[in-house]
């Protein structure tokens, strides 16, 4: 009984994971062209619609904490540097790694390089936090 209701869970994600890649296609956030517009603010349209995800993400957040003080998290050295490399990485492919796997299932050869940079970035940050940083990795460990 318990392999069907993983089985029955994983198969709601599944398709959850389809309507949001299909809504993310359609709404062009899976083109290069879109997304550098995005990014040279010539067309504002996806950043209007990133900026209200974020929005509406954080009012889930109020609402789900029913009154509760929501518990604030330390800075961790690596947010600046991390988000920079991940916004230069976004700029330069048009894809975070939702995205190229969206692209991917769009047909675009091009996301199986993105995915093998994200891959190789990883494995870059896994040696280099083994060697020199040594950072609390919180529950990304």
């Amino acid at each position: 009984m318990k392999k069907q209701s993983v089985f029955g869970q994983h198969l709601v994600y599944g398709l959850l994971g389809l309507a949001l890649g299909f809504s993310l296609s359609r709404i062009g956030f899976a083109s290069y062209s879109q997304v550098h517009r995005m990014f040279v603010f010539s067309d504002l349209r996806l950043l209007y619609t990133f900026a209200g995800a974020v929005v509406l993400t954080m009012i889930g957040f109020l609402v789900f904490a029913h009154g509760q003080r929501i518990p604030s998290k330390p800075f961790h050295p690596g947010t600046i540097p991390g988000s920079i490399l991940f916004g230069a990485g976004w700029a330069l492919t048009g894809s975070c790694p939702a995205i190229a796997i969206v692209q991917l299932g769009e047909g675009q050869l091009a996301a199986a390089f993105t995915l093998l940079g994200i891959l190789f970035g990883v494995w870059v940050y896994r040696q280099a936090h083994a060697q020199f940083f040594h950072w609390d990795r919180g529950a990304c460990e």
